[in-house]
Protein backbone atom coordinates (compact mmCIF):
# COMPACT_ATOMS: atom_id res chain seq x y z
CA UNK A 1 0.00 0.00 0.00
CA UNK A 2 2.66 2.43 0.80
CA UNK A 3 4.44 1.52 -2.12
CA UNK A 4 1.59 2.48 -4.08
CA UNK A 5 0.94 5.12 -2.59
CA UNK A 6 4.37 6.79 -3.09
CA UNK A 7 4.66 5.66 -6.94
CA UNK A 8 0.80 7.70 -7.00
CA UNK A 9 2.58 10.44 -6.20
CA UNK A 10 5.83 10.12 -7.93
CA UNK A 11 3.62 10.18 -11.07
CA UNK A 12 1.62 13.22 -10.30
CA UNK A 13 5.07 15.00 -9.14
CA UNK A 14 5.85 14.19 -12.74
CA UNK A 15 2.86 14.88 -14.50
CA UNK A 16 2.94 18.30 -12.49
CA UNK A 17 6.41 19.26 -13.40
CA UNK A 18 5.50 18.00 -17.27
CA UNK A 19 2.30 20.43 -17.55
CA UNK A 20 4.51 23.58 -17.69
CA UNK A 21 6.74 22.74 -19.85
CA UNK A 22 3.90 21.61 -22.41
CA UNK A 23 2.28 24.72 -21.68
CA UNK A 24 6.03 26.57 -22.30
CA UNK A 25 6.40 24.60 -25.79
CA UNK A 26 2.89 25.86 -26.94
CA UNK A 27 3.50 29.33 -26.25
CA UNK A 28 6.24 29.28 -28.47
CA UNK A 29 4.72 27.62 -30.87
CA UNK A 30 1.99 30.39 -30.99
CA UNK A 31 4.21 33.15 -30.59
CA UNK A 32 6.83 31.61 -33.25
CA UNK A 33 3.44 31.45 -35.64
CA UNK A 34 2.27 35.14 -34.62
CA UNK A 35 5.60 36.32 -35.77
CA UNK A 36 5.71 34.66 -39.01
CA UNK A 37 2.20 36.02 -39.55
CA UNK A 38 3.36 39.27 -39.09
CA UNK A 39 6.27 38.73 -41.27
CA UNK A 40 3.80 37.90 -44.04
CA UNK A 41 1.35 40.35 -43.39
CA UNK A 42 4.27 43.16 -44.55
CA UNK A 43 5.45 41.25 -47.12
CA UNK A 44 4.41 42.53 -50.71
CA UNK A 45 4.07 38.95 -52.18
CA UNK A 46 0.89 38.56 -49.17
CA UNK A 47 -0.49 41.64 -50.86
CA UNK A 48 -0.52 40.82 -54.27
CA UNK A 49 -1.61 37.24 -53.22
CA UNK A 50 -4.66 38.58 -51.18
CA UNK A 51 -5.82 40.55 -53.96
CA UNK A 52 -5.80 37.91 -56.53
CA UNK A 53 -8.19 36.18 -54.49
CA UNK A 54 -10.75 38.66 -53.52
CA UNK A 55 -10.08 39.87 -57.66
CA UNK A 56 -11.15 36.42 -59.08
CA UNK A 57 -14.32 36.22 -56.76
CA UNK A 58 -15.08 39.63 -58.04
CA UNK A 59 -14.36 38.69 -61.18
CA UNK A 60 -16.86 35.34 -61.36
CA UNK A 61 -19.49 37.43 -59.12
CA UNK A 62 -19.83 39.61 -61.98
CA UNK A 63 -19.85 37.28 -65.25
CA UNK A 64 -20.41 33.94 -63.60
CA UNK A 65 -23.26 34.57 -61.10
CA UNK A 66 -24.94 36.45 -63.48
CA UNK A 67 -24.27 33.74 -66.46
CA UNK A 68 -25.78 31.15 -64.26
CA UNK A 69 -29.16 33.20 -63.91
CA UNK A 70 -29.16 33.51 -67.13
CA UNK A 71 -28.79 30.39 -67.91
CA UNK A 72 -31.53 28.87 -65.45
CA UNK A 73 -29.11 27.96 -62.12
CA UNK A 74 -28.70 29.45 -59.17
CA UNK A 75 -26.66 29.34 -56.52
CA UNK A 76 -22.95 29.46 -56.43
CA UNK A 77 -22.53 25.88 -57.72
CA UNK A 78 -21.00 27.26 -61.08
CA UNK A 79 -18.55 29.90 -59.56
CA UNK A 80 -17.24 27.52 -56.78
CA UNK A 81 -16.11 24.90 -59.34
CA UNK A 82 -14.31 27.68 -61.41
CA UNK A 83 -12.75 29.16 -58.24
CA UNK A 84 -11.66 26.07 -56.98
CA UNK A 85 -10.24 25.25 -60.39
CA UNK A 86 -8.53 28.46 -60.21
CA UNK A 87 -7.16 27.98 -56.35
CA UNK A 88 -5.74 24.97 -58.23
CA UNK A 89 -3.61 26.79 -60.58
CA UNK A 90 -2.35 29.44 -58.62
CA UNK A 91 -1.89 28.24 -54.68
CA UNK A 92 0.62 25.91 -55.23
CA UNK A 93 3.07 27.88 -56.59
CA UNK A 94 2.55 30.45 -54.28
CA UNK A 95 3.05 28.22 -51.28
CA UNK A 96 5.75 26.68 -52.68
CA UNK A 97 7.80 29.72 -53.80
CA UNK A 98 7.43 32.02 -51.08
CA UNK A 99 7.53 29.12 -48.18
CA UNK A 100 10.93 27.57 -49.67
CA UNK A 101 12.52 30.85 -48.46
CA UNK A 102 11.68 30.22 -44.85
CA UNK A 103 14.22 27.95 -43.68
CA UNK A 104 17.04 27.77 -46.47
CA UNK A 105 16.56 31.64 -46.50
CA UNK A 106 17.75 31.91 -42.72
CA UNK A 107 20.45 29.66 -43.27
CA UNK A 108 21.50 31.33 -45.99
CA UNK A 109 21.64 35.03 -44.54
CA UNK A 110 23.33 33.59 -41.52
CA UNK A 111 20.64 34.17 -38.77
CA UNK A 112 20.28 30.94 -37.42
CA UNK A 113 22.56 32.03 -34.43
CA UNK A 114 20.50 34.40 -33.38
CA UNK A 115 17.31 32.42 -33.93
CA UNK A 116 19.10 29.95 -31.81
CA UNK A 117 19.84 31.70 -29.17
CA UNK A 118 16.40 33.06 -28.41
CA UNK A 119 14.65 31.18 -25.91
CA UNK A 120 12.46 29.04 -28.22
CA UNK A 121 13.02 25.26 -29.12
CA UNK A 122 14.03 23.91 -32.47
CA UNK A 123 10.35 22.35 -32.92
CA UNK A 124 7.87 25.13 -31.64
CA UNK A 125 10.31 27.23 -34.49
CA UNK A 126 10.14 25.06 -36.85
CA UNK A 127 6.29 24.11 -36.53
CA UNK A 128 5.08 27.45 -35.65
CA UNK A 129 6.56 28.68 -39.30
CA UNK A 130 4.98 26.55 -40.43
CA UNK A 131 1.66 26.88 -38.68
CA UNK A 132 1.91 30.68 -39.46
CA UNK A 133 2.90 30.08 -42.88
CA UNK A 134 -0.63 27.76 -43.02
CA UNK A 135 -3.02 30.75 -41.48
CA UNK A 136 -1.19 33.06 -44.26
CA UNK A 137 -2.15 30.93 -47.73
CA UNK A 138 -5.09 29.14 -46.62
CA UNK A 139 -7.32 31.72 -44.85
CA UNK A 140 -7.50 34.34 -47.63
CA UNK A 141 -8.63 31.93 -50.20
CA UNK A 142 -11.33 30.89 -47.84
CA UNK A 143 -12.05 34.54 -46.58
CA UNK A 144 -12.41 35.15 -50.70
CA UNK A 145 -14.63 32.29 -50.58
CA UNK A 146 -17.00 32.87 -47.84
CA UNK A 147 -17.48 36.55 -49.12
CA UNK A 148 -18.58 35.29 -52.03
CA UNK A 149 -21.31 33.07 -50.10
CA UNK A 150 -22.11 35.89 -47.50
CA UNK A 151 -23.16 38.40 -50.69
CA UNK A 152 -24.94 35.46 -51.89
CA UNK A 153 -26.77 34.72 -48.85
CA UNK A 154 -27.33 38.36 -48.67
CA UNK A 155 -29.00 39.05 -52.52
CA UNK A 156 -31.33 36.02 -51.15
CA UNK A 157 -28.96 33.29 -54.03
CA UNK A 158 -29.50 29.55 -52.57
CA UNK A 159 -25.90 28.82 -51.44
CA UNK A 160 -24.79 25.33 -51.59
CA UNK A 161 -23.06 24.80 -47.90
CA UNK A 162 -22.27 21.45 -48.32
CA UNK A 163 -20.22 22.05 -50.91
CA UNK A 164 -18.85 25.09 -49.60
CA UNK A 165 -17.72 22.98 -46.61
CA UNK A 166 -16.02 20.03 -48.72
CA UNK A 167 -14.21 23.22 -50.81
CA UNK A 168 -13.08 24.54 -47.58
CA UNK A 169 -11.51 20.68 -46.74
CA UNK A 170 -10.35 20.59 -50.08
CA UNK A 171 -8.41 23.81 -49.79
CA UNK A 172 -7.17 23.45 -46.27
CA UNK A 173 -5.80 19.85 -47.57
CA UNK A 174 -4.17 21.26 -50.64
CA UNK A 175 -2.53 24.20 -48.42
CA UNK A 176 -1.57 21.80 -45.78
CA UNK A 177 -0.11 19.50 -49.03
CA UNK A 178 2.27 21.92 -50.93
CA UNK A 179 3.10 23.93 -47.25
CA UNK A 180 4.74 20.37 -46.58
CA UNK A 181 6.77 19.60 -49.15
CA UNK A 182 7.73 23.37 -49.35
CA UNK A 183 9.23 23.08 -45.58
CA UNK A 184 10.74 19.64 -46.65
CA UNK A 185 12.32 20.93 -49.49
CA UNK A 186 13.69 24.10 -47.75
CA UNK A 187 14.85 22.12 -44.21
CA UNK A 188 17.30 20.09 -47.15
CA UNK A 189 18.16 22.45 -49.65
CA UNK A 190 21.45 24.49 -48.78
CA UNK A 191 20.35 27.80 -50.62
CA UNK A 192 17.81 29.72 -51.69
CA UNK A 193 18.71 29.41 -54.88
CA UNK A 194 18.37 25.58 -54.76
CA UNK A 195 15.38 25.60 -52.84
CA UNK A 196 13.65 27.31 -55.71
CA UNK A 197 14.52 25.64 -58.24
CA UNK A 198 14.03 21.98 -56.60
CA UNK A 199 10.17 23.87 -56.06
CA UNK A 200 9.74 24.72 -59.69
CA UNK A 201 10.66 21.07 -60.61
CA UNK A 202 8.38 19.50 -58.91
CA UNK A 203 5.65 21.93 -59.51
CA UNK A 204 6.42 21.21 -63.25
CA UNK A 205 6.44 17.01 -62.60
CA UNK A 206 3.02 17.60 -61.12
CA UNK A 207 1.35 19.40 -63.90
CA UNK A 208 3.11 17.03 -66.42
CA UNK A 209 1.16 13.81 -65.03
CA UNK A 210 -2.28 15.52 -64.60
CA UNK A 211 -5.11 13.15 -66.53
CA UNK A 212 -4.32 14.57 -70.18
CA UNK A 213 -0.40 13.41 -70.38
CA UNK A 214 -1.30 10.35 -68.44
CA UNK A 215 -4.62 9.68 -71.30
CA UNK A 216 -1.61 10.06 -73.84
CA UNK A 217 0.39 7.61 -72.09
CA UNK A 218 -2.28 5.12 -71.84
CA UNK A 219 -3.03 5.65 -75.42
CA UNK A 220 0.40 5.30 -76.92
CA UNK A 221 1.65 2.97 -74.14
CA UNK A 222 -0.98 0.42 -73.66
CA UNK A 223 -0.44 0.66 -70.50
CA UNK A 224 -3.65 -0.76 -68.09
CA UNK A 225 -5.86 1.64 -66.87
CA UNK A 226 -5.66 0.63 -63.55
CA UNK A 227 -1.49 1.69 -63.80
CA UNK A 228 -2.24 5.27 -65.01
CA UNK A 229 -4.81 5.91 -62.36
CA UNK A 230 -2.88 4.82 -59.85
CA UNK A 231 0.26 7.35 -61.06
CA UNK A 232 -2.46 9.60 -60.68
CA UNK A 233 -3.82 9.14 -57.50
CA UNK A 234 -0.48 10.07 -56.31
CA UNK A 235 -0.34 13.22 -57.80
CA UNK A 236 -2.46 15.51 -55.11
CA UNK A 237 -3.12 17.86 -57.84
CA UNK A 238 -4.88 15.62 -59.73
CA UNK A 239 -6.31 14.15 -56.47
CA UNK A 240 -8.04 17.29 -55.71
CA UNK A 241 -8.99 18.18 -59.05
CA UNK A 242 -10.79 15.02 -59.36
CA UNK A 243 -12.58 15.39 -56.30
CA UNK A 244 -13.39 19.22 -57.01
CA UNK A 245 -15.13 17.55 -60.18
CA UNK A 246 -16.93 15.15 -58.42
CA UNK A 247 -18.56 17.72 -56.55
CA UNK A 248 -20.33 18.93 -59.42
CA UNK A 249 -20.10 15.98 -61.50
CA UNK A 250 -20.89 12.71 -59.40
CA UNK A 251 -20.62 10.68 -62.04
CA UNK A 252 -17.27 11.99 -63.65
CA UNK A 253 -18.72 11.78 -66.71
CA UNK A 254 -15.66 14.18 -68.05
CA UNK A 255 -13.01 11.28 -66.60
CA UNK A 256 -14.75 8.93 -69.04
CA UNK A 257 -13.52 4.94 -68.06
CA UNK A 258 -11.25 6.07 -65.29
CA UNK A 259 -14.15 7.12 -63.27
CA UNK A 260 -14.97 3.50 -63.05
CA UNK A 261 -11.86 2.41 -61.68
CA UNK A 262 -12.16 5.50 -58.62
CA UNK A 263 -15.49 4.43 -57.60
CA UNK A 264 -14.85 0.53 -57.31
CA UNK A 265 -11.45 1.39 -55.62
CA UNK A 266 -13.17 4.19 -53.24
CA UNK A 267 -16.24 4.76 -53.91
CA UNK A 268 -17.89 8.06 -54.15
CA UNK A 269 -18.11 9.30 -50.44
CA UNK A 270 -14.81 7.40 -49.75
CA UNK A 271 -12.82 9.16 -52.67
CA UNK A 272 -13.61 12.48 -50.80
CA UNK A 273 -12.08 11.29 -47.79
CA UNK A 274 -9.21 10.26 -49.51
CA UNK A 275 -8.89 13.42 -51.49
CA UNK A 276 -9.10 15.23 -47.91
CA UNK A 277 -6.61 12.55 -46.02
CA UNK A 278 -3.96 11.97 -48.74
CA UNK A 279 -2.94 15.50 -49.51
CA UNK A 280 -2.61 16.43 -45.85
CA UNK A 281 -0.68 13.02 -44.73
CA UNK A 282 1.68 13.51 -47.76
CA UNK A 283 2.82 17.53 -46.54
CA UNK A 284 2.47 15.97 -42.59
CA UNK A 285 5.07 13.29 -44.21
CA UNK A 286 7.18 15.64 -46.13
CA UNK A 287 7.45 18.04 -43.47
CA UNK A 288 8.21 15.57 -40.61
CA UNK A 289 11.12 14.40 -42.85
CA UNK A 290 12.49 17.81 -43.02
CA UNK A 291 11.87 18.72 -39.33
CA UNK A 292 14.17 15.47 -38.92
CA UNK A 293 17.09 16.56 -41.22
CA UNK A 294 16.61 20.27 -39.79
CA UNK A 295 17.17 18.75 -36.50
CA UNK A 296 19.95 16.34 -37.45
CA UNK A 297 21.62 18.74 -39.51
CA UNK A 298 24.38 21.21 -39.43
CA UNK A 299 21.80 24.48 -38.78
CA UNK A 300 24.57 27.24 -38.22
Amino acid sequence: MVDDALESRLAAGAAAAEAPRRHGALRQLWMVARLDIGESLRARWFSVYALLFGGIVALLFVFGLTESRILGFMGLSRLLVTYIQLCMAILPIFVLVTTVRSVAGDREAGVFEYLLSLPVGLGAWFWGRMLGRFAVVYLPALFAMGAAAAWAAFQQIEVPWAMFGLYAALLAALSACFLGLAMGISAVARSVDVAQGAAFALWLVLILFLDLILLGVLIQEHVPAETVVGIALANPLQVFRTAALMLFDPDLVLLGPAAFVLFDAFGKTGYLVYAIAYPTGLGAAVAAFGWWRFRRGDLP
